[in-house]
């Protein structure tokens, strides 16, 4: 095994309904989109990949409020907005790491194994969570791949063939964590081994490919999944 690699959204922390769907409201609010997405819509929206291609999604499905040529302006100032409403929500500190996240990160780091967080979320959004939630310590271990770095998003495998190239890995010497059935696709589609950790919106997707299927990585008292199993993973 030659590194970790994990997904951001829903796999350091599950911030997709109670972080990225607020950050989206609020910025309609403030722009005053007539729009509000709800826990079940932004959980239809969730199957595309990336922000600014869920609110093309939602508008192509339900109606533009402004005419073409504004569209790709409206949705570039849109996602700065929201981009800098959910950085205040991670940097309060309310969204918390999922079970077994900085355990697992720290037994990585402690066999010298590299680690990388591969997501399509922004950039500096990814970087947040890793270095507030994380820790500046365990941050100056993870390479973070995010945002625009790749033109074909999940579940396309670019940004897990990224992560192989700039690191010089063996995508088969790999173990990726993810929650999603995008996710998993674009890790299988690298070569790369996958464990899935089903987050709040992913219970229900298919996970056929996935090498294991957990709920969370899990802190001792209760069943975890150690740097040993993950290792296990590659054949």
């Amino acid at each position: 095994m030659q590194a970790l690699i994990f997904d951001c959204d829903g796999v350091l922390v599950d911030t997709e309904r109670d972080g990225h769907r607020v950050a989206f409201n609020e910025t309609f609010s403030q722009l005053g989109w007539p729009v509000q997405w709800s826990v079940e819509r932004y959980g239809e929206l969730l199957t595309t990949a990336g922000g600014k291609e869920r609110t093309r999604r939602h508008f192509d499905e339900t109606g533009w409020p402004f005419p073409e040529a504004e569209r790709e302006a409206r949705i570039a100032q849109s996602h700065k907005v929201k981009t800098e409403l959910f950085l205040k929500l991670i940097e309060s500190g309310k969204l918390p790491l999922r079970p077994g996240i900085s355990r697992t990160v720290d037994e990585a780091i402690a066999a010298g194994i590299k680690i990388a967080v591969c997501s399509t979320s922004n950039e500096r959004a990814v970087q947040a969570v890793v270095d507030v939630m994380l820790g500046n310590e365990r941050a100056k271990h993870i390479t973070v791949f995010a945002g625009d770095v790749v033109a074909k998003k999940k579940p396309a495998p670019d940004i897990y063939l990224l992560a192989a190239k700039e690191l010089k890995l063996d995508p088969a010497r790999c173990v990726v964590i993810e929650d999603s059935n995008n996710g998993l696709r674009a890790a299988k589609g690298a070569g790369m081994n996958c464990l899935v950790t089903i987050s709040s919106y992913t219970g229900e997707e298919d996970f056929t490919l996935a090498d294991r299927v957990v709920s969370d990585l899990g802190d001792p008292p209760g069943p975890t999944v150690a740097l040993s199993d993950l290792k296990r993973l590659v054949k």
